[in-house]
This record gives structure tokens, C-alpha cells and sequence, in this order.
């Protein structure tokens, strides 16, 4: 062997014993864990304690600010099971801008607990859904949480209060559509993953109930909600669909609100209405540029 050849394999063993950057796959940064607190919370008139994660980056602030919205179960045992309010991974995204987040378990989930108080009033029987469901009171009481949650974090030193952003998935963004309607103090923006109410996907995939109700809930919201906001869904979604969201977007749309809508392609191997958890690669781009239009993390 000549010596070169020698002289290359022996460099490449040292370097790999080594831990060198040449070979040395690139570490994953450590996800930032939630702290968990119970705030006490005016919501419809009473005070509840109401579990929270809260992210924050490091330093004393004050930082631009993300409330974000939990969705709902099907079902009750699912319901009273919510551990996060958001995936930690997500809250890892906005860490890294240097934005905190703040997650509420709202009452009727998870260790907050309490009554049910965002039953639409849809019945299903198998694939037939029947009943008049109310969304927009759907929306209206889930939001009620997020607007306490709103009034908690304009009084605490470390939140910058003209730099608030409005995220939520499934329910939370339909819920958050609806807060961002009230055109609150120091919100700049709104994101909606997925949104909507009344999907069953285990016996009416990708048709849920009454979509129409939910047309008329954000039809009369678009009149209403002046910050730009962005709305994301996937093709494949089992709640929805891939038409009725359009539908549901055009309707809010004809309201004059400053909004988008991106609609990706399917989310491989998973339900659409998961994109958010597993469709990062598709909906990043997107939401990057969502939060330099809207100046969040901006001097």
C-alpha cells in the first residue's frame, strides 16, 4: 500500500476517534421542556385554576409572545387525558426565534378540568351526523380561556406587549380565528392549523358535520378580524377534507380580512390534520415568512 494511501486511511480513523466535524453528524439541539403552572384565570365570570405551559428563552425580556390553542378529542376519556397543549417540539420552534410561548389546558381538558364547555351540540351515529352544532358558540367559550390568558400576560414584565401572536390547531384554530376577531391590545397576527369543529375521521373520514355551520361561523369572523393571518391545512385532512377548508377560507376571505391560505400536499404515512406535528418541512416556509410580514420577532 502506498504511503499515501496509508497516511489518508489512518487520518480518517483519527478523526473519526476524534469526534472531528469533518464526519461527525450534526447534533439536534435539546428541546426546551414546558414549565407547568396553574394560573388562576377569570373565565365566563368565574375563577379557575387553569394549567399552562410556558416557554420562555432565556434572559429577562421583555419577548414577543405566542398563546397557543389546544384541540379537542372526540371523546371524553381522550379529553380528560390532554398532557400538552402544545408539542414541545413546536414550542422549541418559536423558542429559537426568541419567542415565548404560553399553552392553557382550557377547563374540560386535561388536569384543568371541570364541566365540558365546548360541545357543539353535533351527534354522530356511525357516518351520519345529526343535530344543529353551534360553532361559533364552540369558538366563543373556548376563546373566553385564551382572552384571561391574553389579560394575565399583558401584566407580566417579560412579555412584550405589542408583539403577541394568536396560534392554534383543529378547535384552537378555529378558536383562535375567533380571539383575533376581538382585535385585542398587542396582538399583530393569527395562525390557524387546520381549524374547524365537527370532524369524526373514524366513521365520516374527510367529511365532517354540517360544514356549512362552519362556513357561516368564519364567513361572519372575516368581517370582524383585522391582523393578518395565515391559515394552514393539508390535502389529506380526515376532519375536513381538502375542499371544505377552501370553502370555509373563501367565505371568511369575502369578510375584507388581510389573510392567506396554503394548502400542502398530503402529509405522507399520517391524517392531514396532523400537519402540524408532522408536516414541519411544509408548513415552516410558510410561517417564517408569516412572522417577518407581521414583525414579530422585529426590533
Amino acid at each position: 500500500m502506498r504511503w499515501w494511501k496509508l497516511g489518508w486511511m489512518v487520518g480518517l480513523v483519527w478523526v473519526q476517534l476524534a469526534g472531528g466535524p469533518v464526519w461527525a453528524q450534526p447534533q439536534q439541539p435539546e428541546r426546551v421542556p414546558p414549565q407547568i403552572v396553574k394560573l388562576p384565570l377569570l373565565v365566563d365570570g368565574k375563577q379557575l385554576e387553569v394549567v399552562t405551559h410556558l416557554y420562555k428563552p432565556e434572559g429577562e425580556g421583555p419577548f414577543p409572545l405566542v398563546i397557543f390553542s389546544h384541540g379537542r378529542a372526540p371523546s371524553r376519556v381522550d379529553r380528560a387525558k390532554l398532557e400538552y397543549p402544545v408539542l414541545v417540539g413546536h414550542a422549541n420552534y418559536w423558542l429559537r426565534k426568541g419567542v415565548a410561548v404560553i399553552a392553557p389546558v382550557r377547563p374540560g381538558y386535561g388536569d384543568t378540568g371541570g364541566l365540558d364547555r365546548e360541545d357543539s351540540g353535533a351527534r354522530w351515529s356511525g357516518s351520519v351526523c345529526s343535530g344543529d352544532p353551534d360553532f361559533t358558540r364552540v369558538a366563543s367559550r373556548a376563546g373566553q380561556t385564551v382572552v384571561a390568558l391574553h389579560q394575565w400576560a399583558l401584566q407580566q414584565p417579560w412579555v412584550r406587549k405589542d408583539r403577541l401572536l394568536l396560534e392554534g390547531q383543529s378547535v384552537g384554530g378555529m378558536t383562535t380565528v375567533s380571539v383575533a376577531a376581538l382585535n385585542l391590545p398587542g396582538v399583530v397576527g393569527a395562525v390557524n392549523f387546520a381549524g374547524g369543529s365537527g370532524g369524526n375521521p373514524e366513521t365520516s373520514p374527510a367529511k365532517s358535520c354540517s360544514p356549512e355551520n362552519m362556513r357561516k361561523t368564519y364567513s361572519e369572523l372575516g368581517k370582524l378580524v383585522k391582523v393578518p393571518n395565515l391559515w394552514l391545512y393539508a390535502e389529506n385532512d380526515q376532519f375536513w377534507g381538502a375542499e371544505a377548508p377552501r370553502v370555509w377560507f373563501e367565505a371568511f376571505k369575502a369578510g375584507g380580512s388581510d389573510t392567506q391560505f396554503i394548502q400542502t400536499g398530503p402529509v405522507a404515512g399520517h391524517d392531514g390534520h396532523s400537519l402540524l406535528t408532522y408536516g414541519g418541512r411544509m408548513w415552516s416556509v410558510p410561517l417564517d415568512a408569516f412572522v417577518r410580514k407581521v414583525g414579530l420577532t422585529s426590533p
